[in-house]
């Protein structure tokens, strides 16, 4: 599958976005291609790399309007609205990362990650980790991170689950305002589409919501479960 082709109206379906965009974004260089012809082609892996930090470079407009399309698609399909809430677990929640440093900060979050028992290669995780922010950072300013895989392996994770770290102190994380970053939210998804959905759900709630400031005030997991569930129900709303 991640080595799959994919036409240019599939491809665009796949990430969400018109196919006449990506088209531009294949024209500009932006995404690696294959083109026959007049027709485009893009590798399903290198596809979705390009969509995490496509997403993550967006607007607040362009972020919302991305999460409502998502979440619009998944109620019709599943007559049901997404949550990420339950995707948290206290095992895989610490309020006391002492990493100083961007490496030290990804072996904290691998380490939790794998503490849950859910992770099926734990040096392939860390090593994905580590391209992903060495091609473009997941800190997204405001003091947040999303660290995920550069390239989504459905492999990597029994089931799918967000681990969160809150550090002690800011870490220089390469965000965008230049600022520490102090609150880091792995996604570790089996699959691509819950993957971006998670992944959207979670930019939106920092930037749209209070949530970040009250995961400053948890005091223990519970009550960080607490802000993220209370956030995401008041912002549905």
């Amino acid at each position: 599958m991640s080595h799959e082709l994919l036409g240019l109206a599939q491809a665009a379906a796949h990430v969400h976005v018109d196919a006449n965009e990506l088209k531009h974004v294949a024209q500009r260089e932006e995404i690696a291609c294959v083109k026959r012809g007049d027709d485009y082609y893009f590798e399903h892996r290198v596809l979705d790399e390009w969509a995490q930090r496509n997403l993550l470079a967006s607007s607040k407009k362009e972020l919302a309007a991305a999460h409502r399309e998502m979440s619009d698609q998944h109620r019709r399909a599943t007559k049901e609205e997404f949550g990420i809430a339950p995707l948290f677990r206290p095992d895989g929640i610490t309020l006391d990362l002492t990493a100083k440093a961007k490496a030290g900060v990804i072996r904290d979050m691998t380490d939790l990650a794998i503490a849950t028992g859910l992770v099926y290669d734990d040096e392939g995780l860390f090593k994905e980790l580590v391209d992903r922010e060495e091609a473009a950072p997941t800190a997204v300013g405001m003091g947040a991170a999303f660290l995920h895989p550069r390239y989504h392996d459905p492999y990597f994770f029994e089931d799918t689950f967000i681990a969160y770290g809150r550090a002690r102190r800011p870490v220089f994380f390469g965000a965008p305002d230049g600022e520490g970053t102090r609150h880091f939210f792995m996604i570790c998804s089996t699959d691509h589409e819950k993957h971006l959905h998670i992944l959207a759900r979670l930019a939106v709630l920092a930037h749209g919501t209070d949530l970040l400031a009250r995961l400053d005030a948890a005091e223990d997991a519970d009550a960080a479960l607490a802000a993220i569930r209370d956030c995401e129900t008041e912002y549905l709303k």
